[in-house]
């Protein structure tokens, strides 16, 4: 299977932004069109596509951010498959691409994001991958998870 992942750029911006998720998800993260946007603002965000044989089915954003203890986090701060992608395997798949590609660029001991507490699905594919809730909440009211990366283990 040739999948990537690309930064995004003007000639794939059209292709990102056409992906959607399900209904019953849009409560529990931004569209790719707010996404972009953000990143747009804060250049902390880096925004990528995830790509399966060239085609775009899915989105990232991830980023590098000062926390309150002066030490720097790394967070998968975005993470969807369009809705036609789902359930395929693919949510499993990337995300364990997201999790290398990060641990690799960033050489990271740590990996935080942040999930809505009635997002089960999200929570249970999180917790399967190691990810722990840590006792904090983000901005949003958002529960934070997250993975210690110092072993590599194979799901």
């Amino acid at each position: 299977m040739l999948t990537e992942i690309r930064d995004i750029t003007a000639l794939n911006k059209q292709e990102v932004l056409s992906l959607r998720i399900a209904d019953h998800q849009k409560s529990f993260i931004e569209s790719t069109v707010q996404c972009l946007a953000e990143a747009e603002i804060d250049r902390r965000f880096i925004p990528v596509g995830l790509y399966k044989e060239n085609v775009a089915i899915g989105f990232a954003m991830y980023g590098v951010f000062p926390h309150e203890d002066n030490s720097q986090r790394v967070w998968l701060d975005r993470y969807l498959i369009d809705e036609r992608f789902q359930h395929k395997g693919l949510g499993k798949y990337f995300l364990q691409r997201l999790i290398d590609y990060l641990t690799i660029k960033y050489s990271c001991q740590n990996i935080y994001l942040s999930v809505y507490d009635n997002n089960e699905v999200a929570i249970h594919l999180y917790r399967n991958f190691g990810f722990a809730f840590n006792g904090e909440l983000d901005e949003k009211g958002e529960k934070v998870m997250v993975l210690e990366v110092h072993s590599h283990d194979n799901h």
